[in-house]
């Protein structure tokens, strides 16, 4: 046998002694399919590098798996013993994004020891008719070829030439009984043209054959389709549908039928047929025509179940991994699970504190939910009872639901439930209910579906609800670094906004501050800290705390940003921040500001004429120790407003800042001048009500006139 090694290091004869021995474990274990993954060097990745009774194709999705994804191969490595799924319910309750491509099949993964490393897996498949054990046999041959792999492993090394895996796997092709002669050839050929439908593919995919009458049944000629894969070159047969049943039969070895829809009035049945150098496939029309002449439509071969959820469940699987808080799995599952199995409802709950909380409904009455929402996990009803049990429920009927629950309450027309728990390697995170109004069979293949789908919703309801856990921890400790409410001062007015970021950022470094200093002095203050993690908000609070420390002793602007900057170089927390500062002195009428790196404020006169204020630059706080912030003198006049912002506000892509700070004065010149809470939702327009890429603070303060009043 020569080896051909594409890519892949390490030496020819190493590599054709190992591929003997995939072999020979393929034939002692009578696995339909098998896959050896080695470990990437650089990487905690299992890399697909031998296969056996499949394609590359077929297989491409599994060529990069990380050790931490529920898969048999990578939960074979981490965990460093073998796995063993027997049943197709197991498959899809624990691996529910390899049940989706590949159903009711049995699987074994083992990983595969170089010394007392791991260096890879070898994962087998068997078709469903397996028995739901491994035998001693099996075992026996699996374990021996681990341990034979892993010396092969270990001595290469030794070596120098270390196996490694490549670009792509190395494909073995299974051994040919008999090869015919070109007699029997061209006899072969002769007998499959005349046949009705035929079509063949090879174990990638691409066609072989295809005879006169399948390419009338597909409406495309025989040099249209030889050497491709129809799915690529018949737009109809794009969806994923066509491609994962080739997949089923390539990896399972048995046959697979389903219908397809070409026209309005064209229906036809592929029957695909594998063995171990292809797939031969045989098509028919499902139209006939009625005594009155009009085109009327047979069963398909399949139920209606089995057919049209595929591509609809591909969206859902890309829609899932979009979703960010649980509204938005409960919004995705709504509109793309339902019409994908004709469901009427559907109840999303998540499992707290040994109690069901509903998070999502959709075609129930908010009352009716009410009744049944923050049930205990240890009540003996479905929901709390499929969870617990780690195992679904299907009732068909709701007579058959009485006969295991006498008191269930009966929803309208609903006829049929479906209890799907979310568990994630054995944790619970919460169930999945739906329900038919009409009666229901749920055959396996249709139960194996759900289940898996139910794997891939747990997975994001999980995720969001550590986001949601996560996200209102960033935002409580946002809120209680900001004031809670801003102090009264005699002569002054103030308003002030916090917007966090759009959900998917972290907690911010934005904050604001009103300070009293005196019987007619104030320090307004505004800064933006960088980052968006919890150590900009940490460093946030250190520096409101140093600002406020000394402004309420009076000190000015450029001596406090002088004397901040040095705490902050103290720190050296590696990071920088900006901030602007006006000491407001009502007596005097005037302000002295002064800004390290920020935005410049702007000033709205009582005449309405409205101005960015020109300020002395200062570096930002925290790159140099000794930098100075000269302060800047301004007249204060009753009726005067001062706005101060972050770079949230005006920062957008592909506008100049100066443009866009313009655009805000204008914004401010023209906005109607009555009540400060009207004038900052004025400014901060849209950024209300759009999601937002960063922090927006923002502080207004109006002069209304001096004060003498005492401290």
């Amino acid at each position: 046998m020569t080896v051909v090694v594409s890519a892949a290091s390490g030496s020819a004869r190493d590599w054709e002694e190992l591929a003997a021995l995939f072999r020979r474990l393929v034939t002692d274990a009578g696995a339909s399919s098998a896959m050896l993954f080695l470990l990437s060097p650089e990487e905690p990745v299992l890399q697909l590098s031998m296969l056996y009774g499949t394609s590359w194709t077929v297989l491409s999705p599994w060529a990069r798996i990380h050790v931490e994804e529920a898969i048999p191969a990578a939960e074979a490595t981490r965990e460093r013993r073998m796995v063993w799924v027997g049943d197709s319910e197991g498959l899809a309750l624990h691996y529910p994004r390899l049940a989706l491509m590949v159903p009711e099949h049995a699987v074994a993964a083992a990983p595969v020891f170089a010394g007392e490393a791991v260096r890879g897996a070898v994962c087998l498949l068997w078709p469903p008719s397996h028995p739901g054990h491994l035998s001693t046999e099996e075992t026996a041959a699996i374990e021996a070829f681990c341990h034979r792999a892993g010396m092969l492993l270990e001595r290469s090394t030794r070596r120098g030439h270390p196996l490694l895996p490549g670009k792509r796997p190395m494909t073995l092709a299974a051994e040919q009984p008999h090869t015919p002669d070109q007699a029997e050839a061209l006899a072969a050929h002769d007998y499959a043209v005349r046949l009705p439908g035929a079509m063949s593919l090879d174990l990638e995919g691409r066609t072989t054959f295809v005879s006169d009458a399948a390419c009338d049944l597909l409406g495309v000629g025989a040099a249209d389709l030889l050497g491709a894969r129809p799915w690529d070159r018949l737009r109809w047969l794009g969806g994923p549908g066509f491609e994962d049943r080739f997949r089923a039969a390539v990896i399972g070895h048995r046959p697979v039928h389903f219908t397809v829809t070409r026209a309005p009035d064209v229906c036809l049945s592929f029957e695909l047929y594998p063995d171990a150098s292809g797939v031969s496939i045989h098509m028919a029309s499902l139209a006939q025509e009625s005594p009155a002449g009009q085109r009327r439509h047979v069963l398909p071969l399949v139920e209606p179940s089995e057919i049209k959820p595929f591509h609809q469940l591909m969206h859902l699987a890309a829609g899932l991994t979009e979703t960010v808080r649980v509204s938005d799995v409960a919004e995705t599952l709504a509109n793309q699970l339902l019409p994908a199995f004709g469901a009427a409802g559907l109840i999303l709950m998540t499992a707290s504190e040994g109690r069901l909380r509903i998070v999502g409904h959709r075609g129930y009455s908010t009352a009716f939910l009410s009744l049944f929402d923050g049930q205990s996990l240890a009540s003996d009803n479905p929901p709390a009872n499929a969870l617990t049990g780690h195992s679904p429920l299907f009732f068909g009927s709701f007579a058959e639901f009485q006969q295991t629950y006498p008191d269930a309450v009966q929803y309208g027309t609903r006829n049929a439930w479906a209890f799907l728990p979310l568990v994630i390697r054995g944790r619970p995170v919460g169930i999945l209910v739906l329900s038919f109004d009409r009666t229901r069979r749920f055959p396996p293949t249709e139960r194996n579906l759900l289940i898996s789908v139910a794997g891939l919703v747990a997975q994001a309801l999980d995720r969001a609800c550590l986001h949601e856990a996560s996200d209102d921890l960033a935002r409580t400790l946002q809120t209680g670094l900001l004031p809670q409410r801003l102090p009264d001062v005699p002569g002054l007015r103030a308003a002030a906004r916090y917007l966090p970021a759009a959900h998917g950022m972290d907690v911010g470094g934005d904050f604001y501050d009103l300070i009293r200093c005196g019987a007619t002095t104030a320090t307004a203050v505004i800064g933006d800290v960088q980052g968006h993690n919890v150590r900009a908000a940490a460093l946030m609070g250190q520096l409101r705390t140093a600002v406020h420390t000394h402004a309420v002793v009076g000190m000015r602007p450029d001596d406090l940003l002088t004397r901040t900057n040095q705490v902050m170089c103290d720190l050296n927390p590696g990071l920088f921040a900006s901030c602007l500062c006006i000491q407001l002195d009502l007596a005097r009428h005037r302000a002295l500001v002064a800004t390290a790196g920020h935005l410049p404020p702007l000033l709205r006169h009582p005449d309405g004429r409205t101005e960015a204020l020109a300020l002395p630059p200062g570096p930002l706080l925290g790159i140099v120790a000794d930098a100075d912030y000269p302060a800047v003198g301004v007249p204060l006049s009753s009726g005067l407003t001062l706005a101060l912002y972050t770079d949230g506000l005006v920062e957008a892509p592909g506008i100049d800042i100066d443009d866009a700070v313009a655009a805000l004065a204008d914004r401010l010149a023209q906005a109607p001048d009555d009540d400060l809470e009207d004038l900052t939702e004025t400014l901060l327009g849209d950024a209300s009500h759009h999601p937002r890429i960063d922090d927006i603070a923002m502080l207004l303060v109006r002069i209304t006139g001096s004060s003498t009043t005492a401290d």
